[in-house]
């Protein structure tokens, strides 16, 4: 049963026509990944699937009963006239239990003053019940762990809604989204204003989100390790793809020469049925002619209108199945007209995106960064320190870290642009550093476009223009002011200057960051036939996890290096957290068996019964620790195997069930360090 249906929807302001066409089906258990250019009207949409907004073509249709939550991107004017506390605000959820819970203890203090009847008991015994079973004793622990993990401190927790920033705002409804558990979940890029910690959080909560979710995110990483479906979507309608974001990667590009095979076969069969139709629309068989006629000018017409959508399967004849549903003008009515109808369709082009080509214009040496005793920082305000560094030819850094750990600072060290605290850092020989700075600051707001790129590099107007059309600046795109860019379009002018310095060595400070998801693609496939070196500052996972050979982690005033790639650096911190619990429930064994010891010298022991039931308890939850640690080890053997295999299904069932067995070992380990207190 579908949660939801959308029904050739489309949206138009004006003249303007956003996108149309728009069909698709949400299951109760589908979590679906919205991914698309910039513009094409993505926000557009949710909003209408979430009732915000009307479409102007098209209906949606939601299931009886279900409730829908919707989060924005910006939800700066949220809580508007709402003065209490966050924490406040995410009880708010809970009226209805703790108003039940307000029964209950009423209920309980009538008995305990001795008023004592079975109707009470009854009714208290049910109530109890419908308590326990909607989370009653839970729920404040669930708000806990939504605003911890969202990345709200205990001493955020009372402060005012009114006075939290934009960022704020939108963590706070999340979180309050998250605890209201709506049916649908719709979110409009909600990683915009969390970091990896509080990304890494939501991931675990959403894949095993019992009811439905659509996500638009330009977080390829986050779209892997969340969704089951990604719905592509362009100004003529939506294409459903089965699985994560990288299943959707391979699956692409197979449907792209499937459908240009299909347009290839449909125009040799329509030429075929032309000719029949010209040879015989006077002849004995001009009836047949005629009805041949009318069936090829709307398939014409169809594919016209409809474009690469209706390429679909053909028929044993090799004509198209047309919807109905398609709104077709009056298709060609005679044979010229179906002739140049016919003759003026075009084969399936690839949309435009960046057309990004980094090529270093000399060899460096093979040591190209190597520092020594490093700290940086600033005078009295030390950042880190740093074990030492060698960053050898044609490797990729990655640099990651929280905000303020001093990422940016250190690349402006290697620049030289910043001094040291301590130590030193040596540039290799025969070096040409090409530097994206993240907020652009070497760009003059002042410029044009054009003037800017001029400003770097003296060339012919017709060829300035030309290069730019390559990352999408055409016609008068060129000379709007560089102060008036959008972020995306000050990071594409920002490479495409630096395409033109034939560096060497590449400094990336957040690349990816106001690129569309087909921009990142295109800028990670020319980082990874760049023949240079390159130091990778970035947030964006999934990059680092394509270019990666080497991970320096920025944490607690440290930097450490871990030779190899992200999912190896991943496995190593998983190793470190593994065997810092492992040593907090050694430490826990030895601070109960001496409490247990100085019990039992004092005499203040618990009965011989109690201390039978409380040892049956501890075992118990060490047994079920030990079945869920063999179970966490039995996925990821399975989880390799699926991988391996590229069973995309499997892979996203066994991924659910870790997260899943790793919460539920997390929650042993609480009982059982509970029950050594």
């Amino acid at each position: 049963m579908s949660m939801l249906t959308a029904s050739n929807v489309g949206q138009s302001f004006g003249a303007y026509d956003v996108f149309s066409g728009v069909s698709a089906s949400v299951p109760n258990d589908g979590k679906i990944g919205l991914v698309g250019p910039n513009g094409i009207g993505k926000t557009t949409l949710l909003l209408i699937l979430a009732g915000l907004a009307q479409p102007t073509a098209g209906h949606v249709h939601v299931a009886r009963g279900a409730r829908l939550g919707y989060l924005s991107q910006e939800s700066s004017d949220a809580f508007v006239g709402r003065d209490h506390s966050v924490y406040t605000e995410m009880l708010a959820v809970f009226d209805d239990l703790r108003a039940d819970a307000a029964r209950l203890r009423k209920m309980e203090q009538t008995m305990a003053d001795g008023q004592l009847t079975d109707d009470l008991l009854e009714r208290y015994s049910t109530l109890q019940q419908q308590f326990e079973l909607a989370g009653g004793y839970e729920y404040e622990v669930r708000i806990q762990q939504a605003l911890t993990g969202l990345g709200f401190t205990p001493q955020n927790w009372e402060q005012l809604l009114n006075h939290l920033s934009g960022g704020q705002k939108t963590r706070a409804l999340l979180a309050r989204l998250l605890l209201e558990k709506p049916d649908l979940l719709i979110l409009d890029e909600p990683t915009n204003h969390l970091d990896v910690a509080a990304i890494e959080w939501l991931e675990g909560m959403l894949k095993t989100w019992d009811g439905a979710l659509i996500v638009v995110s330009h977080d390829r990483y986050f779209l892997d390790s969340v969704v089951n479906t990604i719905w592509e979507m362009s100004s003529t309608g939506i294409e459903s793809y089965r699985g994560n974001y990288s299943a959707y990667v391979a699956q692409r590009q197979a449907r792209w020469e499937q459908k240009l095979q299909a347009f290839e076969t449909f125009m040799a069969n329509a030429e075929k049925e032309l000719d029949y139709i010209r040879r015989n629309i006077a002849g004995q068989r001009t009836q047949m002619a005629q009805g041949k006629l009318s069936r090829l000018a709307r398939e014409v017409e169809a594919v016209r209108v409809g474009g690469l959508n209706v390429l679909g399967e053909l028929n044993s004849k090799g004509w198209l199945q047309v919807s109905n549903a398609l709104d077709l003008r009056r298709p060609a009515a005679t044979v010229g007209e179906l002739h140049e109808a016919l003759h003026a369709l075009r084969p399936p082009v690839q949309p435009i995106t960046l057309n990004v080509r980094l090529r270093a214009a000399q060899r460096s040496g093979n040591i190209v960064l190597r520092t020594s005793g490093l700290t940086v920082g600033y005078p009295g305000a030390p950042l880190f320190a740093a074990e030492d560094i060698e960053l050898w030819r044609q490797e990729i850094a990655a640099l990651i870290g929280p905000n303020g750990a001093g990422k940016t600072t250190f690349l402006r060290t290697i620049l030289e642009q910043h001094p040291p605290l301590a130590g030193s850092v040596h540039q290799g020989a025969s070096l040409k550093i090409g530097y994206f700075a993240q907020s652009h600051e070497e760009l003059n707001p002042d410029n044009s476009v054009l003037d800017e790129l001029l400003r770097h590099k003296q060339m012919l107007l017709s060829e300035a223009r030309a290069y730019l059309a390559r990352f999408l600046f055409r016609g008068d795109d060129v000379f709007n002011k560089v102060g008036t860019l959008s972020g995306g379009e000050r990071a594409r002018l920002a490479l495409a200057i630096l395409v033109l310095q034939d560096a060497n060595l590449l400094l990336l400070d957040e690349p990816t960051n106001h690129l569309d998801i087909p921009a990142q693609e295109t800028l990670q496939a020319a980082l990874e036939a760049f023949s240079g070196t390159i130091l990778l500052v970035s947030h964006d996972r999934y990059l680092v996890d394509r270019l990666a050979t080497q991970i320096w982690e920025l944490r607690n005033g440290r930097l450490q290096v871990y030779a190899g790639s992200y999912q190896v650096y991943l496995a190593q911190r998983s190793a470190a957290a593994e065997a810092q619990r492992a040593a907090r429930v050694l430490e826990a064994q030895s601070t109960a068996a001496a409490g247990d010891a100085a019990a039992a010298d004092n005499g203040a022991g618990l009965s011989k019964n109690e201390l039978r039931k409380r040892a049956a308890r501890l075992q118990q939850l060490e047994d079920n620790i030990h079945a869920a640690e063999a179970a966490l080890t039995q996925f990821t053997e399975a989880l390799q195997l699926a991988t391996q295999s590229q069973d995309v299904d499997a892979i996203q069932r066994i991924s659910q069930a870790y997260a899943a067995k790793e919460r539920e070992l997390e929650s042993l380990l609480a009982d059982w360090e509970v029950a050594h207190e």
